[in-house]
This record gives C-alpha cells, sequence and structure tokens, in this order.
C-alpha cells in the first residue's frame, strides 16, 4: 500500500491526475494509473500526470494512459502543468520549459492575478512521414488514404505530434458509434503502435467540430495533440486556413499552424478540480 496527495485537473475536460514527484514518490506507476483512473472505485481521470525534475529543463512530464500504458506527450495536460508549477509555487516564471518524451515543450503562461487561467503551448513541429508516425506505409506523406472499418472506408490523414494520429473529416460527429469502431481504429494492423483517431466536420475555414478517440484512454472530452492533428490536417487537405478553433466536447482549444515555421501553437484554460491524498 502507498499514500500520496494529488490534485485532479483538466484542460477541456480531458482530466488527469497531478502528482508532484518533487514530494511524493510512487512505485508501480503503471497500476497506480489504472487504480487513480478508475471513474467507479478510484478517483476518475483519463490517465495520470507525474510533474518531476529534469535535467533538460524546468520540469519534466512523465504521463500515464488510464490503462496504465504509457504516452509520450499530451497537449492538455502540459496546460495544466504549467498551472500546477505557478499556482503551486514550484516556479515564478510565465515562460516555463517542459521536458516530454516528445521533446521539450515551451509553456507560456496566462496569469490573472496570482493563478494561471490559460496557457499557450509550442507544440512543435508536425511529422508527416508515414514510418516516423508510425503508419505501414511506403508512401512519403498519409494524406487522404483509405482505411477500412467495419467494411466502411474512411479517407484518413495521419499526423504525429509526438505521438500518433489519423484524422478524418465526417459530415456529422455526433452520430458516430465511437465506442464501437474506435477500438478497431486504435488496434488496427496498419498502425504497429495503436493510434489515437480524430473524427472531424469542417464548420467553415476557422471552426472545425471534433470527437476524438484515446489510444489507451477511449473517448475523451479533449484532446490537445488531436486538435493539432486535426488542424494540420485540415490545412494540408485545404479545407480550413492554417489557424482555427478546435471544438470539442469539453471545451474549445485555438490551434495555429505556423507553415513558415513549421511549429503548431495550441491555446487553451487549464483548471484545478481539487486536492486529495489517497491510499492505494
Amino acid at each position: 500500500m502507498q499514500s500520496f496527495k494529488f490534485t485532479k485537473m483538466h484542460g477541456a475536460g480531458n482530466d488527469y491526475i497531478y502528482v508532484n514527484c518533487f514530494k511524493e514518490r510512487l512505485t508501480d506507476i503503471n497500476a497506480v494509473a489504472r487504480a487513480v483512473s478508475d471513474r467507479h472505485f478510484g478517483i476518475g481521470s483519463d490517465g495520470l500526470v507525474l510533474i518531476c525534475p529534469s535535467d533538460k529543463a524546468d520540469f519534466r512530464m512523465d504521463m500515464y494512459n488510464s490503462d496504465g500504458t504509457r504516452a509520450e506527450m499530451c497537449g492538455n495536460a502540459s496546460r495544466c502543468v504549467g498551472k500546477y508549477v505557478y499556482d503551486n509555487g514550484l516556479t515564478d516564471k510565465t515562460r516555463v520549459t517542459l521536458e516530454t518524451l516528445a521533446g521539450i515543450k515551451t509553456l507560456e503562461l496566462n496569469v490573472s492575478g496570482s493563478r494561471v487561467e490559460g496557457v499557450r503551448v509550442g507544440m512543435g513541429s508536425p511529422v508527416l512521414d508515414p514510418k516516423h508516425i508510425p503508419i505501414d506505409s511506403r508512401l512519403d506523406r498519409f494524406i487522404a488514404q483509405p482505411v477500412t472499418v467495419l467494411s466502411k472506408s474512411y479517407d484518413v490523414t495521419g499526423v504525429s505530434m509526438g505521438n500518433p494520429h489519423v484524422v478524418t473529416f465526417v459530415d456529422d460527429v455526433k452520430s458516430i458509434d465511437l465506442e464501437r469502431i474506435g477500438p478497431l481504429f486504435e488496434n488496427h494492423p496498419l498502425f504497429p503502435k495503436r493510434i489515437n483517431t480524430e473524427f472531424a466536420r469542417i464548420i467553415d475555414r476557422h471552426n472545425i467540430e471534433m470527437r476524438v478517440w484515446e489510444r489507451g484512454a477511449g473517448e475523451t472530452l479533449a484532446c490537445g495533440t488531436g486538435a493539432c492533428a486535426t488542424l494540420v490536417a485540415a490545412y494540408l487537405n485545404g479545407l480550413t486556413e492554417n489557424e482555427a478553433d478546435l471544438i470539442l466536447r469539453g471545451g474549445t482549444l485555438h490551434i495555429e499552424y505556423d507553415t513558415n515555421e513549421n511549429r503548431v501553437y495550441m491555446t487553451g484554460p487549464a483548471v484545478t478540480v481539487f486536492n486529495g491524498e489517497i491510499t492505494i
């Protein structure tokens, strides 16, 4: 058994349990992630995030999905880490660097009074080469390529934002049976490390509605890297401009794709829900 203090936070409804590993020490982290994420017998979350020291950046983020598997990156979680470290006095900087498995990200904190209300994250460059996403394809880019699920063909575009995504554009996101087709996309043989899948509807050239099935977590209310991947995919398919609002079930994220620098930026909220202590 182990006891530790935690903070539950969310970014546009994408909720995680955050543990300050400057003070707490966890063992058997995969099992802890599964236990705290359980929405009936645990705290309830999309996963577990550890805020740790770093010798490469101001802080390091280690994150785990609700099924206990480790994840490379989460845009919503990175914003919440920025809020946590500032609000709890771990830093007085409003520009913070964060080490992740997907590289070092820069967080620009929007502070009101003594609290962070929103964060702009430099999400890095989108990866379009299928072998680096990865997707089992010999193409140079996997754009609007057919993928068959349950005898239906979907045109999908592959983008990695530090973790793997495919995006498909549909006429109606609300009617999709995501619980049924999400796992089939996630575990499709085309995707050797499984895949996050975004189902997106173009409202106009500056607004996109989106739902997401996350690898290792199922449907979540928001996905920051998924929103970034969706904007990039929409731009590459000529459907939007290079800047848009992504409207997700849990809120709205503003995504910018700087095509000159080939870099993506995400701006959105970060909210503290409650603090607590748990014994597992």
